[in-house]
């Protein structure tokens, strides 16, 4: 998927219908750098967006993905050859999701473990060793709770029973038994419950 050749459509299609970049911005209810992004191929717009969009400079979703418009004969093709980009495009940013899953972990954990170590090893007032706990434990709290998020989000789970991939909610995750990135959960397909491993595509 060509970001700098949807850009240039984009524009180029906005040019004709006589629209510029602050009225498409003020009709999309956006900023108009949000715009100019898109059309200098720096990023895609939003899906929150897309449909407005195409409707706006009366185009198709394929025709914006293709960054032209797409002949009826070719209709078909190109779509799941954009489909497929699509799919790339979602498994690497879910990858990259789970690294910075990792790194999140990683940071707070040491940041909780440090705190409390210079709280239990160095001579200091009660009240000062309480508060450097509640500093190292508040953050951590809120990071596990924002890397549960992501590794709901990024990729699916697994149904080790059926092998039915999925997304479940945030609570499905956040309390079920786990062991890294396989939890045991119950699966909606089959109604079993196993442990269900991440898994990036499906």
């Amino acid at each position: 998927m060509d970001q700098i050749k949807i850009g240039e459509f984009i524009s180029l299609k906005r040019k004709e219908k006589n629209i510029t970049q602050s009225e498409l911005a003020e009709k999309l209810n956006i900023t108009d750098r949000s715009i100019s992004k898109w059309e200098n191929g720096i990023c895609l717009p939003d899906a929150n967006n897309m449909l407005e969009l195409c409707e706006i400079l009366d185009i198709t979703i394929n025709d914006l993905f293709s960054g032209e418009i797409v002949d009826m004969k070719n209709n078909e093709k190109k779509l799941e050859e954009n489909l497929l980009e699509m799919t790339k495009i979602k498994e690497q940013r879910d990858k990259e999701l789970l690294l910075i899953e990792i790194f999140i972990g990683v940071t707070i954990s040491i940041n909780m473990f440090a705190f409390i170590f210079i709280a239990a090893f160095v001579s200091m007032q009660d009240w000062l060793r309480v508060v450097l706990i509640i500093v190292g434990i508040i953050p951590f709290a809120i990071g596990i709770c924002y890397t549960i998020r992501i590794e709901q989000i990024a990729g699916y789970y697994e149904c080790d029973n059926c092998h039915y991939k999925y997304v479940p909610t945030y609570k499905k995750v956040l309390f079920a038994t786990h062991i890294n990135r396989t939890r045991k959960m119950k699966c909606p397909k089959c109604n079993k419950k196993t442990w269900h491993k991440k898994v990036i595509s499906k």
